[in-house]
């Protein structure tokens, strides 16, 4: 069963604004069927066959003759020369709607577009299946499965074993695709970077602990997070400090694009493991954020959200940012509600003038809203941030 995406609104209207459009996101999104999906009528190619990219390095002419616009370029990092002639076609033309340019690799990829396409092209994000599309298509989990199973489209539509499917998924795309750009000596030591990462899902990053925990210095785990990062393994939510003096933690938090990807780096293969591991809060953290990050990459939208915590410990775990207000939003895996889930929240409302009404995302039923705080099942987050 295909699940129609929420991007692809978005996707179909900035193709008719704009000559080219780029899609980015990790391996296994859906970045493929979304774009042959929206636009199933115009040509397509795939630079991961080596025929057709070995035609494009060697004879990119020949392979826009072959290959006729309206165009659909699935991989464009693998022969990123291709942007050069792409921005010459596009500026003969003078037309929208050419070129549909999909990627995997942001950093590579995102430096060769905005040399070679900077103003000629509209940027997406794709991230896998959030919950109201997996509800759309009346695909309904509880809290631990969602955590278990992920959001991977591909263990959805072929009904794959999530453990053994993430394994699968660590050990093509991320140690060949991450292999490929940062060319690691030693895989056992990055293999336990990741791992560690994993453990500490949710909370502040300190490189310098995991450097001692490790043997590799500071510098190299910085260059393997960006990279990491930029290949949409995890994502780094950054503190919201405005006007809150030095005594706001400035390190960012960590967390991971996908949660069945973290389970199974943490070894957690079952549900009832989820329930009984001290990584619980962490996890559904994860959860929660990467849907509202999520939410409004579907809107064609930047995510705005940021985390707020200071040296007393007082904390929320998303600040978004809407226009000059500032909503808190707590996090709490808990499935039964008590007034001591929104200190954060109160706190927060309490020191900033710009805060808006609160809201605690949690995994219970009891819902309820008053004028400071509404109280929501993790379900219905995307309602928050739409």
């Amino acid at each position: 069963m295909l699940i129609k995406r929420e991007i692809q609104k978005e996707l179909i209207s900035v193709f008719e604004d704009y000559p080219v459009v780029t899609i980015t996101g990790p391996r296994q999104a859906g970045k493929t069927t979304l774009v042959r999906m929206a636009f199933p009528d115009i040509n397509y190619c795939n630079l991961e066959d080596p025929e057709i990219k070995t035609l494009a390095k060697n004879d990119p002419k020949a392979f826009f003759s072959r290959y006729k616009t309206p165009l659909i370029i699935d991989e464009i990092q693998r022969v990123p020369e291709l942007l050069s002639y792409i921005q010459v076609i596009v500026d003969e033309n003078n037309t929208n709607g050419l070129f549909l340019l999909t990627g995997s690799h942001q950093l590579s990829l995102d430096a060769a577009v905005s040399q070679s396409l900077a103003g000629r092209t509209a940027l997406l994000r794709l991230l896998p299946f959030s919950i109201s599309e997996l509800k759309s298509g009346n695909i309904t989990l509880d809290r631990d499965t969602y955590l278990i199973k992920g959001f991977l489209p591909r263990i959805y539509n072929n009904n794959l074993n999530p453990f053994k499917a993430y394994r699968n998924y660590f050990q093509t795309y991320v140690e060949r695709d991450v292999r490929q750009l940062l060319q690691v000596k030693n895989l056992s030591n990055f293999e336990n970077f990741i791992r560690l990462l994993a453990g500490r899902v949710g909370q502040v990053l300190n490189l310098n602990s995991l450097s001692g925990d490790l043997g590799v210095s500071s510098t190299t785990l910085s260059e393997w997070l960006s990279v990491l990062e930029s290949s949409f393994i995890v994502f780094r939510l950054f503190p919201y400090y405005e006007n809150f003096g030095k005594r706001i933690i400035k390190a960012p938090k960590l967390y991971f694009t996908d949660t069945g990807f973290v389970s199974y780096l943490l070894g957690i293969d079952t549900p009832q493991q989820v329930a009984r591991d001290p990584l619980i809060g962490g996890l559904f953290e994860n959860l929660v954020v990467m849907e509202a990050v999520k939410t409004r990459l579907n809107k064609g939208l930047d995510p705005n959200i940021f985390y707020f915590r200071d040296n007393n410990r007082n904390e929320v775990d998303i600040i978004f940012k809407k226009q000059r207000k500032l909503i808190p939003v707590e996090i709490k895996s808990a499935m039964t509600f008590n007034n001591n889930l929104l200190k954060g929240i109160q706190y927060f409302q309490r020191i900033s003038e710009r805060s808006d009404k609160g809201y605690l995302v949690y995994a219970g039923d009891f819902v309820f809203r008053t004028d400071n705080v509404e109280v929501v099942n993790f379900t219905d987050i995307n309602k928050i941030f739409e």
